[in-house]
């Protein structure tokens, strides 16, 4: 089944300032990628394996949405369709929060979100291609400097490294 859903890339990391209200802009690359949504704003939620905040465009959502309801009613599991028992997307359901955008392209992040993520002052904007995060910045950092060896290492023992 074909949908009109078009995949969005998020690239690269923007630290921008978050103000007192909790309000902090989303990179005009990001929102450039979503311009054309009709939902005008992000999808975010605690990450499950990072100390972050994942977010989506809502078409990304009711795209995941409808592929697992295609595969459950496809399967015959219509149990599982009428009672949701997919514990992972239920789960990250319910922690979601539909952020929209002012009339400046900012988001409120909602103290629950910023503090699982540990965001005070500043956030960084990390592209993950059809995803992106928000981090504390010095949390990023850490964290990428850390994947960046452990990739360096790992080509050096394959032979593929310089």
């Amino acid at each position: 089944m074909e949908r009109g859903f078009k995949v969005t890339s998020f690239l690269s990391t923007f630290v921008n300032k978050v103000d007192r209200k909790g309000r902090v802009s989303v990179p005009a690359p990001f929102r450039a990628a979503l311009s054309e949504a009709s939902y005008q704003g992000v999808i975010a939620y605690p990450s499950l394996a990072d100390s972050a905040i994942d977010a989506f465009g809502r078409a990304m959502l009711e795209d995941l949405n409808q592929r697992r309801l295609d595969k459950t009613m496809a399967d015959g599991e219509f149990e599982q369709a009428l009672l949701g028992t997919d514990n992972m997307i239920d789960t990250i359901m319910a922690m979601a929060h539909e952020l929209p955008f002012d009339g400046e392209g900012r988001i409120l992040l909602p103290t629950l979100l910023a503090e699982a993520a540990g965001i005070t002052d500043r956030a960084a904007f990390v592209g993950r291609g059809t995803r992106f995060q928000i981090w504390a910045p010095e949390t990023f950092e850490k964290h990428q400097l850390d994947a960046v060896t452990s990739l360096r290492t790992r080509l050096r023992e394959n032979g593929n490294g310089t």
